[in-house]
């Protein structure tokens, strides 16, 4: 049986210095691909596959529970909502931010976020924890979980001044408490498809 080859995130051979509007006049890519940019530089993700939708569908379940009962506190952003500043454009799996922040930004642009989670897969994982994970820290994000798909463990990474202090990684059973929402916690085997659920 040959060998598969998975997509991995790659940026162009000739990388060159994108603004904000060139990247919003980029076609999209046809095969589900999405592309991102980090200060300028342009950055194409491979479509997510069904485990790590599995995954980011029971976070969630877990945080818009956690919205609706504690409605005073945060609002959820899913899928294909952004990060953006002048040069950076950033789509995270899942993420939440504080409600006074939104009362900050009024009708702007999400120039930030108070959790963000970024589900791990193969072909993005080694962006989505150094690349796009440093980027977040750069722009304040105060905490952010990488939820691995292939060792079934969530790493939490919180931020103390400028960087991240890493702590997990959480695996099973383990509950993971979130350093800035109180009373959200996930057990990293909540996440994981597993053949006895069908």
């Amino acid at each position: 049986m040959p060998n598969v080859i998975e997509p991995v995130v790659s940026t162009s051979p000739l990388v060159r210095r994108y603004t904000l509007e060139e990247f919003f006049a980029l076609p999209a890519p046809g095969d589900g691909s999405y592309y991102e940019l980090i200060a300028g530089v342009l950055y194409m993700s491979p479509p997510p596959g069904l485990p790590h939708a599995l995954s980011t569908a029971a976070l969630n379940r877990i945080l818009a529970r956690y919205c609706d009962a504690h409605p005073e506190r945060c609002t959820l952003f899913i899928p294909r909502t952004a990060i953006a500043t002048a040069n950076t454009y950033l789509e995270p799996d899942l993420f939440l931010v504080r409600n006074e922040r939104l009362g900050e930004i009024g009708a702007g642009i999400l120039r930030c976020a108070d959790l963000v989670i970024e589900v791990l897969s193969p072909g993005s994982a080694a962006y989505d924890s150094t690349t796009k994970a440093d980027t977040y820290a750069a722009l304040g994000v105060s905490e952010l979980w990488l939820v691995d798909l292939k060792t079934q463990s969530i790493e939490q990474r919180v931020l103390h001044g400028a960087t991240y202090t890493t702590h997990g990684p959480f695996r099973g059973a383990e509950i993971l408490q979130s350093a800035v929402f109180e009373g959200l916690a996930v057990r990293p085997d909540e996440l994981f498809p597993r053949p006895d659920r069908g």
